[in-house]
């Protein structure tokens, strides 16, 4: 890695692609908050079964871990503007064939849509990679970190669009998938601006790396995936299920909007600094407080259910995934070289998306279909945090006693 590094005079291109993502982050991103925010208030009113109300969330997921691999294989080939099209156009068909479902009434549309939807969301999963394409080795983690940051924006813009806009129709929510497609349409003229290098071609002879059974292999690259798995996994677990638990236990859905508003705050506040904090103590330290923030936000939950507990716990969800996220995704991009890139970032994000896919289908089920009401549903969803925390903290542990080879 140390021969392929990037000298800090040329970080202006660097800074230039950040502000370019980081406008994209907040623009683009913000649509899928707004979704997020009403896909399982919108599910339960179009399902035939009250217990598949968060599967659309669960498609969009699946939809990302689907994605992952052959866009970046196109990336790697095609450059990341072009799949950062793709992604783009994608969020929109996904929203207008969500919008169409919705005026017909049709659950299995809004599935479809949902599942193309998540083209999107794995484009947006690569803005981080892109980020530190150029960077230098000691600008990279803050580059990642601001590029997360934006998401402030989206944060504050999206979750007020989806419940402002969600009885603008006859058909409730109907505008929120409309505002999703302008949005996507509108954001996507952003990547014209974008300026990072295709990555060359291979030539016979040269070095292609480690394949993915090696790359696995590898015991940081191993942990820095699992990692980000379980920190996306857990925000995922609670936020599928937040607007049901907040709305069951007898708040109004603009309450459940503004949670999901301090979370997502909470969720991307911290990168203004988590990159500093990442280059003074190293990944390992910020990705176990991540993990140890994240436990205590399952606490908060299970002691009770006044709206300020649902803040609390939701605010600490954020927090927790921010370190746990980044830490992890700066772990993986330093235990690779370049040519590695597509194929270790395809499927670190492919693992990442399907766990969080497990995830979200396990927190309709836990929500909707254990105990006897809404109160008793999200005391299993926060008690299913457990065993993903053990398994990071555990693979941490591994990593850190493990001698260096």
């Amino acid at each position: 890695m140390a021969d392929n590094a990037i000298q800090p005079e040329d970080d202006s291109r660097a800074r230039r692609n950040v502000w370019i993502l980081v406008a994209a982050q907040a623009v683009l991103g913000s649509q899928m908050v707004m979704i997020s925010t009403v896909a399982g208030l919108a599910g339960v009113m179009v399902a035939p079964n009250p217990c598949l109300g968060t599967l659309p969330l669960s498609m969009i997921v699946i939809g990302s871990m689907v994605t992952a691999p052959w866009l970046a294989s196109l990336m790697q080939v095609a450059g990341r503007r072009t799949g950062f099209f793709v992604g783009a156009i994608g969020g929109a068909l996904g929203a207008a064939i969500s919008a169409r479902a919705l005026w017909l009434d049709s659950f299995g549309l809004f599935l479809l849509g949902s599942f193309i939807s998540g083209i999107y969301i794995s484009a947006q999963g690569f803005y981080r990679f892109a980020a530190a394409d150029t960077a230098s080795d000691a600008f990279r983690p803050k580059a990642i970190s601001y590029v997360m940051a934006s998401g402030l924006v989206s944060a504050v813009i999206g979750p007020t669009l989806g419940t402002q806009l969600a009885d603008a129709y006859v058909v409730p929510f109907l505008g929120t998938y409309y505002a999703a497609i302008a949005i996507c349409l509108i954001g996507m003229v952003l990547f014209v601006f974008l300026d990072i290098p295709t990555p060359p071609r291979p030539v016979a002879g040269t070095p292609t790396g480690r394949s993915r059974m090696e790359l696995l292999r590898d015991p940081v690259i191993l942990v820095a995936i699992i990692c980000g798995m379980v920190s996306y996994a857990l925000m995922s677990l609670v936020m599928t299920s937040t607007p049901l638990a907040v709305v069951g236990c007898g708040y109004e859905t603009d309450t459940a909007g503004f949670v999901i508003t301090a979370h997502v705050l909470a969720m991307f506040a911290p990168s203004f600094f988590t990159g500093h904090l990442l280059a003074r103590f190293g990944t390992r330290p910020i990705i176990s407080f991540g993990l140890v923030i994240l436990a205590g936000s399952g606490v908060v939950a299970l002691s009770g259910v006044d709206l300020g507990n649902f803040y609390l716990a939701l605010i600490l969800l954020g927090i927790g995934w921010n370190f746990g996220f980044i830490g992890a995704t700066a772990m993986l991009s330093e235990a690779h070289s370049p040519a590695e890139a597509g194929r270790v970032q395809g499927m670190n994000d492919m693992l990442v998306f399907g766990m969080v896919a497990l995830a979200s289908l396990v927190s309709g089920g836990l929500m909707n279909c254990t105990g006897g009401d809404a109160q008793q549903g999200w005391v299993s969803v926060n008690l299913a945090m457990v065993p993903f925390l053990a398994l990071a903290g555990g693979a941490l542990i591994w990593l850190t006693l493990k001698p260096e080879e």
